[in-house]
């Protein structure tokens, strides 16, 4: 962290998502909470645009800001994430990188013990945490053990660098094993994959099976007519639902001790502070910096959802592998 009295700020790659963390460092430029150093992208006039917008200066190449700011948020392709936070974290600046962390487990392993050696934050954003709806949910899980998930979404209009399971699947797979609990252990996985537009998985179904017996069927498409992001899943006692789009989530209790199983239901729909998700994630990790605390979404949990997407698409392999061998005999 820097001797300033307000921590210097920086956001590279500045496409769909990258903008609106330059927008966030902005507004809070102007609350008075930080210094937005600038903007980077390799595209000069997308880059020229968004710092303009925002006041704050531009930059196209990102080795420029190396010795500039104390905390950058990296929304570049997952291809160059390893690379790129490395070089910071190594700088000891701190450094909050877009999900899905890195392409593979060992290139987030890199970039877990170059924040251990230098001492820097690492904090992945894995955004649907801090949705409204999921951190009014939260307090109210005990044991989750069957989740029914569905995320669909149009085809995005964006670079697309990697399969659905990374660029959309992951958001709930990080979801459910934080749920779940971390320190449990995955047992089985289950997966069926296609392409369909892209050269790469678009449409997807995970069957995830963890050790103290909790179940997961996920499914994740980018290549539907409407926006889907739901969750249900049953603990002890409760349905829940969880919208992640309309931001509401409620708790469904029985009364075992009721007189009538109808008369023992209650829903109790969740009362939520409706926050912008992104905004509340940045002030949590630059909270975590300034107090000197473990971020709330650490470069493990990013390592652990890549963990577990890697291992639902090397199911996907296998199945298209046996459908190869079907269709040549």
């Amino acid at each position: 962290m820097s001797e300033r009295s307000k921590l210097r700020t920086a956001a590279i790659g500045v496409g769909s998502l990258g903008r609106h963390h330059a927008r966030n460092y902005a507004e809070l430029e102007r609350e008075d909470r930080v210094e937005f150093v600038g903007v980077c992208d390799v595209n000069a006039e997308t880059v020229a645009q968004i710092a303009a917008e925002n006041g704050a200066a531009s930059f196209t190449e990102w080795r420029d800001l190396l010795d500039k700011t104390d905390v950058v948020s990296i929304a570049t392709p997952t291809e160059t994430h390893r690379e790129i936070a490395c070089a910071f974290l190594e700088r000891g600046v701190n450094v909050l990188v877009e999900k899905p962390m890195a392409l593979s487990v060992s290139e987030c392993d890199d970039m877990i013990a170059a924040a251990a050696k230098s001492g820097a934050k690492l904090m992945v954003g894995q955004l649907e945490r801090f949705n409204p709806a999921m951190v009014a949910l939260r307090p109210h899980v005990t044991n989750p053990l069957y989740f029914e998930i569905h995320r669909v979404s149009p085809f995005p209009n964006r670079s697309l660098d990697v399969d659905v399971v990374l660029d959309v699947m992951i958001h709930d797979l990080d979801a459910v094993q934080w749920l779940v609990g971390n320190d449990v252990e995955v047992s089985a996985i289950h997966a069926v994959g296609i392409p369909v537009i892209s050269d790469k998985v678009d449409a997807a179904n995970a069957r995830i099976e963890f050790a103290n017996g909790a179940v997961a069927n996920i499914t994740a498409s980018r290549i539907g007519t409407e926006k889907i992001r739901k969750t249900r899943f049953y603990q002890t006692n409760s349905y829940v639902v969880l919208d992640y789009g309309t931001k509401f989530s409620s708790v469904t209790s029985l009364n075992p001790e009721a007189a009538h199983p109808l008369l023992g239901i209650s829903i109790n729909r969740l009362e939520i502070n409706d926050v912008e998700p992104l905004r509340a994630e940045i002030i949590a990790f630059l909270d975590s910096i300034e107090n000197g605390v473990e971020p709330p979404v650490t470069g493990e949990d990013g390592r652990r959802a890549v963990k577990l997407a890697t291992g639902v698409l090397a199911k996907i392999a296998q199945h298209f592998a046996r459908l190869e061998r079907q269709a040549a005999i």
